[in-house]
């Protein structure tokens, strides 16, 4: 039952790449999405009190995503846009960075502003 879930959320957050979209100039939300696939059960309270080795080594492609403002900034409304659709837990969302030694230099949470982010 547990891959059943986890099919249909990865399902779910392919859908929701193409519905979000990309912006060429930065950060492709789709890539982001797909960058925390492996988080997924870590990511919904379906897994381990801690994130797994795989979701790590994945979610550290986010430190390349993150080199300018309009990045960071675009990186934060991804993940404020497809976190509550997908039933991310607000407080494991905010563990990650530092579970998986992430360098993100902005704010994991599900209600940044983000427009304030340097």
């Amino acid at each position: 039952m547990k891959i059943v879930i986890t099919m249909m959320i990865m399902m779910m957050m392919m859908m929701m790449m193409m519905v979000v979209g990309s912006n060429a100039a930065g950060v492709s939300c789709g890539d982001v999405v797909s960058a925390l696939i492996p988080c997924g059960p870590y990511l919904l309270g379906q897994g381990a009190d801690k994130p797994s080795d795989e979701c790590c080594k994945s979610a550290q492609g986010l430190n390349k995503m993150v080199a300018t403002v309009t990045m960071r900034r675009q990186l934060c409304e991804c993940m404020e846009q497809t976190g509550p659709s997908f039933g991310v837990e607000p407080k494991r969302a905010s563990g990650l960075p530092s579970y998986c030694r992430l360098k993100l230099d902005i704010p994991v949470s599900l209600h940044t502003n983000c427009s304030l982010i340097k």
